[in-house]
């Protein structure tokens, strides 16, 4: 998933810099909320691993 962020991002760098910004713009917003999504995830696997109980993604 985080993988899928960078790729958005670098879609919207790459779009802004030959100045597509509706495109730069709308892969920006996605990669934020795939990052926060991911952001997310990791915080729960985190507290089911030092918790102790486990996630099943």
């Amino acid at each position: 998933m985080l993988k899928l962020a960078i790729i958005f991002g670098l879609i919207s760098l790459v779009a802004g810099a030959l100045g597509f910004t509706g495109i730069a713009g709308a892969s920006g917003g996605i990669a934020k909320i795939i990052f926060a999504i991911f952001l997310v995830l990791l915080l729960l696997a985190l507290a089911g691993l030092f918790l102790g109980f486990s996630i099943a993604f």
